[in-house]
């Protein structure tokens, strides 16, 4: 199907399908779980983002891989409806790596972003005002380091992909402003994660803004997604690495 022959209807349905499988509904899910947490006390609340899904080892790298391989279908989906419409993947951003433009971009957005975020999330642990975040509380086995890289990762792609170049892309076919397409995709990056509380919520919609806004200057996508890889790596391995000298961020 050619971009031309896409009416609003179909475009408004296939948005409701992709975030309906995906985000959309992570972002009703963090919602009630967020109002869930202010009723029983927000700070009293932990959250884990990597958990032990088993208690057999095998078991629980094959559930981790699932929902890794989940996230690497939800980007790969949205890139594929796109491209059906008449959007190759260079379009949008993901043409050929550059590795000096687009490995400085990602290394600079990941400290832009991470940084005041870290800050931010300390200063609401502080006010009581976002739960304990437990970045990974898997065991110390073998795969636990790999698992968390990758999944920090395909984060980076489905989050990136599917709300970032898919929803902006198809807000722009229906008439959206650029303020409009970065602040609706925004939104909704910071309501999916309202489940780590305030800061996480409010951390998200910033990034989500920035990075919106830099796609749009910029028409590359991958900085986005290997930041956002970086920073979750970071916070993933590192919480492994060094949570009995992390008391601070409890």
């Amino acid at each position: 199907m050619a971009e031309s022959e896409m009416s609003a209807r179909t475009i408004r349905l296939e948005i409701a399908i992709v975030l309906a499988i995906s985000f959309g509904m992570s972002a009703f899910s963090a919602i009630l779980q967020f109002a869930s947490a202010v009723l029983m006390g927000l700070s009293g609340q932990r959250v884990a983002l990597n958990p032990r899904r088993a208690e057999l080892s095998l078991i629980d790298l094959g559930l981790n891989l699932v929902s890794i391989t989940r996230l690497v279908a939800w980007g790969t989906l949205a890139v594929y409806l796109l491209w059906r419409s008449g959007f190759r993947p260079s379009s949008v951003g993901l043409g050929r790596w550059r590795w000096r433009a687009d490995g400085l971009g990602a290394l600079g957005l990941a400290a832009l972003i991470g940084l005041p975020g870290l800050a931010l999330y300390v200063g609401a642990r502080w006010m009581g005002m976002s739960v304990q975040v437990i970045p990974a509380s898997l065991d110390d086995t073998w795969w636990r380091l790999p698992v968390l890289v990758l999944s920090a990762f395909a984060n980076g792609w489905a989050e990136e992909v599917v709300v970032i170049a898919y929803l902006q892309t198809r807000l722009h076919q229906l008439g959206y402003g650029t303020a409009a397409a970065i602040a609706s995709s925004a939104l909704l990056r910071g309501c999916y994660h309202l489940y780590q509380g305030v800061s996480a919520g409010v951390g998200n919609l910033v990034m989500g803004v920035v990075f919106g806004y830099v796609w749009h200057r910029t028409g590359r996508l991958w900085p986005l997604v290997v930041a956002h890889g970086v920073i979750d790596t970071v916070a993933f391995v590192g919480y492994a690495l060094l949570r009995d000298h992390l008391g601070w961020l409890h």
